[in-house]
Protein backbone atom coordinates (compact mmCIF):
# COMPACT_ATOMS: atom_id res chain seq x y z
CA UNK A 1 0.00 0.00 0.00
CA UNK A 2 0.90 3.80 -0.76
CA UNK A 3 0.00 6.49 1.09
CA UNK A 4 0.17 10.22 0.64
CA UNK A 5 -0.59 12.61 2.97
CA UNK A 6 -1.41 16.77 2.93
CA UNK A 7 -2.52 19.41 5.02
CA UNK A 8 -4.28 22.27 3.25
CA UNK A 9 -6.33 25.03 5.05
CA UNK A 10 -10.36 25.73 4.55
CA UNK A 11 -11.64 29.12 4.21
CA UNK A 12 -12.86 29.23 8.02
CA UNK A 13 -8.98 29.01 8.89
CA UNK A 14 -8.91 25.45 9.93
CA UNK A 15 -6.15 22.60 9.38
CA UNK A 16 -7.32 19.97 7.21
CA UNK A 17 -5.82 16.57 7.12
CA UNK A 18 -5.78 14.61 4.21
CA UNK A 19 -4.43 11.13 3.36
CA UNK A 20 -4.67 9.51 -0.19
CA UNK A 21 -3.56 5.31 -0.46
CA UNK A 22 -3.26 2.92 -3.10
CA UNK A 23 -4.12 -0.47 -2.47
CA UNK A 24 -4.46 -3.13 -4.83
CA UNK A 25 -4.88 -0.92 -7.56
CA UNK A 26 -7.14 1.44 -6.20
CA UNK A 27 -7.26 4.79 -4.98
CA UNK A 28 -8.92 6.09 -1.57
CA UNK A 29 -8.99 9.14 0.19
CA UNK A 30 -10.10 10.40 3.78
CA UNK A 31 -10.37 13.43 5.29
CA UNK A 32 -10.29 15.40 8.66
CA UNK A 33 -10.25 18.62 10.53
CA UNK A 34 -7.85 18.54 13.16
CA UNK A 35 -10.19 19.58 15.54
CA UNK A 36 -11.76 16.05 14.49
CA UNK A 37 -10.95 12.39 16.22
CA UNK A 38 -12.97 10.77 13.06
CA UNK A 39 -11.80 10.40 9.27
CA UNK A 40 -14.38 11.07 6.73
CA UNK A 41 -14.11 8.33 3.76
CA UNK A 42 -14.88 9.48 0.62
CA UNK A 43 -16.50 6.57 -2.07
CA UNK A 44 -15.52 9.44 -5.21
CA UNK A 45 -12.72 11.29 -4.45
CA UNK A 46 -13.22 15.27 -5.59
CA UNK A 47 -11.58 17.45 -8.38
CA UNK A 48 -10.12 19.52 -6.23
CA UNK A 49 -8.43 17.00 -4.26
CA UNK A 50 -7.04 14.57 -6.99
CA UNK A 51 -5.58 17.89 -8.56
CA UNK A 52 -3.38 18.44 -5.39
CA UNK A 53 -2.79 14.82 -5.22
CA UNK A 54 -1.25 15.04 -9.07
CA UNK A 55 0.67 17.43 -8.08
CA UNK A 56 1.98 15.68 -4.71
CA UNK A 57 2.55 12.59 -6.59
CA UNK A 58 4.49 14.25 -9.62
CA UNK A 59 6.66 15.54 -7.33
CA UNK A 60 7.58 12.28 -5.79
CA UNK A 61 7.82 10.88 -9.43
CA UNK A 62 9.93 13.27 -9.84
CA UNK A 63 12.63 12.12 -6.99
CA UNK A 64 11.97 8.11 -8.04
CA UNK A 65 9.92 7.77 -5.14
CA UNK A 66 7.05 7.25 -6.94
CA UNK A 67 6.28 5.19 -10.25
CA UNK A 68 5.14 7.07 -13.10
CA UNK A 69 1.73 4.81 -13.73
CA UNK A 70 0.52 6.29 -10.01
CA UNK A 71 0.94 9.86 -12.25
CA UNK A 72 -1.39 8.15 -15.36
CA UNK A 73 -3.83 6.43 -12.76
CA UNK A 74 -4.63 10.24 -10.80
CA UNK A 75 -4.45 11.89 -14.54
CA UNK A 76 -6.94 9.74 -15.47
CA UNK A 77 -9.18 10.10 -12.31
CA UNK A 78 -9.19 14.05 -13.21
CA UNK A 79 -10.58 13.29 -16.54
CA UNK A 80 -13.29 11.13 -15.49
CA UNK A 81 -13.62 13.91 -12.63
CA UNK A 82 -14.01 16.23 -14.79
CA UNK A 83 -16.59 14.55 -17.68
CA UNK A 84 -18.53 13.96 -14.13
CA UNK A 85 -19.02 17.77 -13.86
CA UNK A 86 -19.95 18.53 -17.17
Amino acid sequence: MKKHEWREKTEEGETRLVTATRHAGKWALQSRLKSQDEWTKFPVIELEDLETLLGIIERKYQRSRCPHEHVKEIEMLIAAAERRKK
